[in-house]
C-alpha cells in the first residue's frame, strides 16, 4: 500500500465516476465530489461491469427490457439480439466474491448495469414498462447485502450523502474490529458504542439488536456475527432525521446533566431546540455536547461513535 492510499477505506466505484472513458459512447461522468472531496479518506477500486462483460468502448448501448415480477435481460439498444445479463451478472458475482475488503460502492445513476434503483425497464413492445436495478448491482446485493451501496447523484441530497458515508465508516469498524479476531466479547463493544448512531438511524432497530445479544453467546459465534451485520447494517440504512437526532442529543445529554451546571444544561437544552426547530444544522447542538462530553463525559459515552462517525473535514453535519 502506498503513503497516499495508507488509512483510506477501500470503497468501490464506477468507472466512468473517476474520468475513465468507459462509457458506450467512449465519454465519462467524472464526479468532482468524488475526487474532489472523498478520495482524501477512500481508496477507490474502479469497476465497469460492461467493460469487463467484453461490451467494449465504444459499444451498442444496452438497456433492461422484461415484464414486472421477472428478471429483466440487458439487451442492444438497437440490436435485440445482444444479450448481455448473465455476463453482467456473472462479472458482477466474481466482483463481489474478490472484494470482499471493500466498505461500500459509489454507482452510476440510471445505468442498465450500475443503476441502483429506478433503473428503466422496457416493455418487449419497446414502451417503458417499470423500474427495477441494475444487473451489476443484483448480484453485488445477492453475494454481499451488508455493502453499502450509493448513486453519485444521489449524494447531492446532504441526508442521503451522511447516510452513505456513515454506513460505510461503521461497516469499516466492523471489517476492522470484528473480523480479524472474532468473539462475543467483542461484538458486545461494537454494539455498545455505535448505540447512539444505531439509535439515530432506527430506535426499533437499536432494541431488536439489543435483545439479540443478550442471549447470543448461546449460539454458534459464526452464526452470531452473520445475523448481527445484517440486522446492523439493514437499520443503518434508514435515513436519520431531525427528530432521531434530537432524541439520541438529549439522551447523550443525559449523562452529562449531574456533571454539568444549569447555565450549561440550559445552554445545551436551548442548543438542540434551535437545531429541532430547523434553525441551526446538526453541527451547533453537536459541537457544544462535544466540549462537554469531552470534559465531564464517562469512558463510555466519549466511546460513542455518533460522536465523531466520520472526518471532521468532510462538514457532513454542517447540511443537516
Amino acid at each position: 500500500m502506498s503513503d497516499q492510499t495508507a488509512g483510506k477505506i477501500p470503497v468501490g466505484i464506477s468507472a466512468c465516476l473517476t474520468g475513465q472513458k468507459v462509457r458506450y459512447n467512449g465519454g465519462h461522468k467524472q464526479s468532482r465530489y468524488c475526487l474532489d472531496v472523498l478520495q482524501d479518506c477512500f481508496e477507490f477500486k474502479t469497476f465497469c461491469p460492461e467493460v469487463a462483460a467484453g461490451l467494449g468502448i465504444p459499444r451498442e448501448p444496452i438497456r433492461l427490457v422484461g415484464l414486472p415480477d421477472e428478471l429483466p435481460r440487458a439487451l442492444g439498444t438497437n440490436d435485440p439480439s445482444l444479450d448481455a445479463t448473465d455476463d453482467l451478472l456473472a462479472v458482477g458475482t466474481e466482483f463481489a466474491c474478490q472484494n470482499r475488503d471493500l466498505r461500500g460502492f459509489i454507482l452510476m445513476k440510471g445505468s442498465p448495469s450500475c443503476g441502483m434503483e429506478r433503473v428503466k425497464v422496457y416493455h418487449p413492445n419497446g414502451m417503458p414498462n417499470t423500474a427495477d436495478q441494475g444487473l451489476f448491482v443484483r448480484a453485488l446485493r445477492q453475494t454481499n447485502p451488508e455493502l453499502p451501496l450509493e448513486e453519485e447523484a444521489r449524494m447531492n441530497d446532504a441526508v442521503l450523502r451522511e447516510n452513505f458515508i456513515a454506513r460505510v465508516f461503521a461497516y469499516d469498524d466492523w471489517k476492522t474490529s470484528i473480523e480479524p479476531d472474532p468473539s462475543y466479547h467483542a461484538i458486545i463493544q461494537f454494539h455498545s458504542r455505535q448505540k447512539y448512531l444505531l439509535m439515530a438511524h432506527h430506535y426499533e432497530g437499536y432494541r431488536e439488536l439489543g435483545r439479540y445479544l443478550a442471549d447470543a453467546h448461546q449460539q454458534p459465534l459464526p452464526e452470531v456475527m452473520q445475523h448481527y451485520i445484517s440486522r446492523f447494517m439493514h437499520h443503518m440504512s434508514h435515513k436519520a432525521t431531525r427528530k432521531t437526532h434530537t432524541n439520541v442529543l438529549m439522551h447523550i445529554l443525559g449523562y452529562l446533566k449531574k456533571e454539568i451546571d444549569s447555565e450549561c444544561k440550559q445552554e445545551l437544552l436551548d442548543a438542540i431546540e434551535q437545531y429541532r426547530q430547523e434553525h441551526v444544522h446538526l453541527v451547533v447542538p453537536l459541537a457544544l455536547l462535544k466540549h462537554y462530553v469531552k470534559r465531564f463525559g464517562s469512558d463510555y459515552i466519549r466511546s460513542q461513535t455518533y460522536l465523531n462517525p466520520h472526518p471532521h473535514e468532510l462538514g457532513l453535519r454542517n447540511y443537516i
